[in-house]
């Protein structure tokens, strides 16, 4: 049923042809890397009004037309295009043994919207708005247009900045989006099906939406506000704004089975996106937290005869710790159960990720748990996240070939080596490399492991021996 859901929120969103990509897995497959060195501060200025709504009881609205007015200056329509390679003819053995095929391009255009958030020209949006893209143009509600610069982008949390060369702009507050609740009145602004700015209204409907599968391909983090307010293509990286004109979230998917808005819209938390855009605009990456624990969500009959102390209502049981990551160094273990990070609850596997990924690396934050009924709580200096953990050569990730694997691949149990399991479409060996390829020697040395792989690959022409559906071929490769 997930998969079938997940189908339509991603068909919901597509914007004039640009495709809805969304997107930090915490666990054995992820690696530890030194604190980063603090960052250069910069020196872009946010509002922020972090008051919670109030409201009169007898106070009587019948127009917002003066909020409306104040936000629409501030946010865009986000112009993408990006050139895009297909290659002709080529069956798939040819594509690993013969060299890329005569590439023929094509232009794509996608719209999406976007909040300029700082006087001096930095806008927030989707990743989905700008991924891929080769050149944005950002057109303001005055119709002037600038050429953006692409700051940076997190596919795990759907957030993307960019940039236009312009100064006193018109910006919109940010708000606290921890203080809303599930009820307040909130509006949707962006540029639906390029119909030109608009801004519908509705409430809040949920909060902390983070099982909705939207990101799973990139292993994300979802912690989504849902809204009744009309969402629709084009809206993408749009404004959610409270009734006071102040920033709430980023408008990023639909679920719909028309893919025309049903009522059931997402929102990326603004305080979620505001830090994501922090780190982006500071150091160029966005640096998750890494505990190096894996952990599940188990029902409520278990976690009854687990014995949770009073006030805990859930929970998740850690599953497998990682040999010298920071939760053994802390003493934590599997069976024990997490129930809340840093005074925070925890209600399932989701919630976990996601407070350890938004812990900046080198903090120390506390972890309650239960070990065998006694309520307990450790201290954890989190590491870092390691992107592409697998990645064996650029845009080329592996993976040990298994039993699960050799088994759905049908591959001689004999066979030995590193499973290819994604190529990127900009990866210089596109051409040559494809899924599903099993590498079994590297310069004429068994392949044992991915550390064993890398150190066999040198600068210059390299001789793979590769196999792909049972025949075995060499393969020359020049790495740079």
């Amino acid at each position: 049923m997930r998969t079938k859901f997940a189908a339509l929120l991603f068909a919901g969103l597509v914007g004039w042809g640009l495709a809805l990509l969304f997107t930090r897995g915490i666990g054995d497959g992820d690696t530890l890397l030194p604190r980063p060195a603090e960052p250069q501060r910069t020196t872009t200025i946010l509002q922020i009004d972090p008051t919670p709504l109030a409201h009169a009881a007898d106070e009587v609205r019948v127009s917002y037309a003066d909020m409306v007015e104040a936000v629409q200056p501030a946010v865009v329509s986000v112009y993408s295009t990006k050139i895009v390679s297909t290659r002709m003819g080529a069956d798939p053995w040819a594509r690993i043994f013969g060299g890329p095929s005569a590439p023929r391009q094509q232009r794509e255009e996608g719209l999406g919207s976007g909040v300029i958030v700082s006087r001096d020209g930095y806008i927030i949006t989707n990743n989905h708005v700008v991924e891929g893209a080769d050149e944005l143009s950002v057109l303001m509600p005055d119709d002037r247009e600038y050429r953006a610069t692409l700051i940076g982008a997190d596919p795990k949390t759907d957030v993307a900045v960019i940039k236009i060369d312009a100064t006193e702009l018109p910006t919109v507050t940010l708000a606290d989006s921890d203080k809303l609740r599930v009820g307040d009145v909130v509006f949707a602004f962006g540029n639906p099906l390029g119909v030109g700015q608009t801004v519908t209204m509705g409430i809040v409907s949920a909060k902390g939406r983070n099982s909705l599968g939207l990101l799973e391909n990139v292993a994300g983090y979802e912690d989504f506000i849902q809204t009744d307010a009309a969402i629709n293509m084009g809206n993408s990286g749009g404004a959610l704004v409270d009734a006071k004109g102040r920033l709430v979230g980023i408008n990023s998917a639909i679920v719909s089975t028309t893919k025309g808005n049903i009522g059931i819209g997402f929102a990326i938390p603004i305080n979620l996106a505001a830090s994501i855009m922090h780190s982006l605009v500071e150091t160029g990456t966005v640096a998750s937290g890494y505990l190096g624990a894996s952990a599940e969500t188990v029902s409520a009959d278990v976690l009854e005869r687990l014995q949770l102390p009073s006030g805990a209502v859930r929970g998740v049981v850690i599953t497998q710790v990682t040999e010298g990551g920071p939760a053994e160094t802390a003493g934590l273990r599997a069976a024990d159960v997490v129930y809340a990070i840093g005074g925070r609850s925890i209600s399932t596997m989701e919630d976990f990720r996601l407070q350890i990924a938004q812990t900046m690396p080198g903090s120390a934050v506390e972890i309650a748990f239960v070990r065998d009924g006694e309520a307990m709580t450790a201290t954890v200096t989190l590491g870092q996240v390691v992107e592409r953990p697998n990645a064996l050569l650029e845009g080329v990730d592996v993976d040990l070939l298994g039993p699960d694997m050799r088994r759905r691949l049908g591959i001689d149990p004999r066979v030995s080596g590193l499973v290819i399991t994604n190529v990127e479409d900009d990866s210089p060996y596109a051409g040559y490399l494809i899924p599903d390829v099993v590498i079994v020697e590297i310069n004429r040395m068994p392949v044992t492991s991915l550390a064993n792989a890398q150190g066999l690959l040198r600068e210059g022409r390299n001789l793979l021996l590769v196999t792909y559906r049972g025949q075995y071929h060499y393969l020359s490769l020049t790495v740079e």
